[in-house]
C-alpha cells in the first residue's frame, strides 16, 4: 500500500514538472501583436470621374485613351507606308537591272546590224552581177534604216540613265525605309510622322517615275539642274521635339561653321557637278545626233553602189559612214555617257538637300526646335566623308581665306 502510495506521489510530481516546462514554453513563444484601432486609419477616396487629372503629363483619362488610339492608328499608317517603301525598292532595283540589259542589248544589236550593212556595202561594191548586186544593195539598205530606227528609240530612251535612275531610286527608298523603321523604333510615331513619310515617298516618285511614257524625265533638258527628290520644307513646317540640353547642343561657333559649310557647299560642290552634268549633256546630244546621221548617210550611200556616176563615192560612205555609226554609238551607250549625266545631276541634288537641311535648322531661331547639333554636325560629317575636327578645319579656313578655299571641296566622298 506504501509503495502505491509513493508510485501515485512520483507520477504526480512528474506531471506537474513537465507541465510547468510545457507552460514556460508555450509563454516564450507566444507572439505579442500590437492591438491596431481601426478608428485611426483613413483611406484615400477614389474618385472614377473621366474629367478627373493626374499628375502625370497632366492629361485626363480620356484624353490619355485618344493619344494612346491616336498613336496605334499613326504607327498602323507607318507600317503600311513602310510595306509600300519596300516594295518600291524592289520595284526600282529589278528595274534598273532590266533597263541595264536594255543598255547592252541594244548596243550589241545596233552595232551588230550597222557593221552587217557596211560589210554588205564592201561586198557589193565588188560583185560584178547585176542581180547580186540589186539583193546587196537592198540588205544593206534595210540594214542601216533598221539600225537608225533603233538608234533613235535608244538615243531617246538612254537606258544607261534609266539605269542610273532607277539605282538612285532605290537607294533612296532604302534610305528612307531605315528612317522610318528607326522612327518606329526609337518613338512614338505620329499623324506628323505619318504625313511627313507620305510627302517623302511621293516625292520620290516623282523625282524617279517607273513609267517611260507621259512621265519619263527629259534627257536632253535645256539646262542641268540639280535632282530634287524631297519635299520642300519651310522654316516651320517641320517641328522638332524639345531636349534638354542647354541650347540643344547648338553653339554661336557651330551656326557660324555650319554656314560657312553651306558656302563651300554652293560655291564648290554643287558647282562643279552641274559644270560636268553640262558638258556631259552636250556630249551626249553631240553623240545622239551623230550617230542616227551617220546610219542614215551610210544608207543614202549604200543606195547608189554600183551607179556608174556616183558609184566611187557611195562605196566609201556606205562602209564608212557605217563603220564610224557603230564607234559613235559604243561611245554613247558603251561608255553610258547618259549615266554620267544623271550621277553629276544626282550628285548636285545630293549637295542641295544638304544645303537645305542646313539652312532649314539655322533659319530657326529656337535651338529647341532644332535638331540636336552635335547629333547634326556629325550627320553633316559623315555625308562628307569628313572627321569632325575636318570638318571644323574646312569651316576656319573658309572663314580665314575667303577664296582661297575654291581650291577645296566640301566632300571628300565624290
Amino acid at each position: 500500500m506504501a509503495t502505491s502510495i509513493q508510485a501515485s506521489s512520483m507520477l504526480s510530481s512528474t506531471t506537474s514538472h513537465f507541465s510547468e516546462r510545457y507552460q514556460r514554453r508555450a509563454i516564450k513563444a507566444t507572439l505579442h501583436a500590437p492591438k491596431l484601432s481601426m478608428t485611426n486609419l483613413s483611406f484615400p477616396k477614389l474618385n472614377f470621374d473621366m474629367g478627373t487629372q493626374y499628375p502625370d503629363g497632366n492629361f485626363t483619362i480620356s484624353e490619355k485613351i485618344e493619344r494612346k488610339a491616336s498613336d496605334f492608328e499613326a504607327k498602323t499608317k507607318l507600317y503600311a507606308i513602310l510595306e509600300a517603301v519596300a516594295d518600291r525598292v524592289e520595284m526600282h532595283k529589278n528595274i534598273g537591272e532590266q533597263r541595264s540589259n536594255w543598255n547592252s542589248l541594244l548596243l550589241t544589236s545596233i552595232n551588230a546590224i550597222t557593221l552587217s550593212a557596211a560589210t554588205i556595202s564592201a561586198i557589193a561594191s565588188t560583185c560584178n552581177f547585176g542581180a547580186a548586186i540589186g539583193a546587196l544593195k537592198a540588205s544593206s539598205t534595210l540594214l542601216y534604216l533598221a539600225a537608225t530606227g533603233m538608234l533613235i528609240i535608244m538615243n531617246k530612251i538612254q537606258p544607261s540613265q534609266l539605269a542610273e535612275e532607277q539605282r538612285n531610286a532605290s537607294r533612296l527608298f532604302k534610305q528612307l525605309q531605315f528612317q522610318i523603321e528607326t522612327k518606329i523604333a526609337l518613338s512614338s510615331p505620329t499623324i506628323k510622322d505619318v504625313n511627313e513619310a507620305m510627302k517623302k515617298v511621293l516625292a520620290l516618285d516623282k523625282a524617279y517615275p517607273l513609267p517611260l511614257l507621259g512621265v519619263m524625265l527629259e534627257k536632253f533638258p535645256q539646262k542641268v539642274e540639280p535632282a530634287v527628290w524631297w519635299p520642300r520644307k519651310t522654316q516651320n513646317q517641320e517641328e522638332r521635339a524639345k531636349r534638354s540640353f542647354q541650347n540643344n547642343g547648338w553653339s554661336a561657333n557651330l551656326e557660324e561653321g555650319m554656314r560657312e559649310i553651306v558656302e563651300v557647299l554652293r560655291r564648290k560642290d554643287i558647282a562643279e557637278y552641274l559644270r560636268l552634268g553640262s558638258k556631259a549633256l552636250k556630249l551626249n546630244k553631240f553623240l545622239a545626233m551623230a550617230g542616227p546621221t551617220l546610219t542614215c548617210l551610210a544608207m543614202v550611200g549604200s543606195v547608189f553602189i554600183g551607179s556608174p556616176v556616183h558609184g566611187p563615192w557611195a562605196v566609201g560612205v556606205g562602209v564608212v559612214a557605217g563603220a564610224l555609226a557603230s564607234v559613235v554609238n559604243t561611245f554613247e551607250h558603251g561608255w553610258q555617257v547618259g549615266m554620267v549625266f544623271e550621277m553629276d545631276r544626282s550628285n548636285a541634288g545630293f549637295f542641295t538637300s544638304m544645303e537645305e537641311t542646313i539652312t532649314t535648322n539655322l533659319e530657326e531661331e529656337d535651338p529647341e526646335r532644332r535638331e540636336n547639333g552635335e547629333m547634326f554636325e556629325m550627320k553633316v560629317a559623315l555625308q562628307l566623308g569628313r572627321s569632325l575636327s575636318d570638318l571644323r578645319n574646312l569651316a576656319s579656313s573658309s572663314r580665314s581665306s575667303g577664296e582661297k578655299v575654291e581650291e577645296e571641296f566640301a566632300s571628300k566622298l565624290f
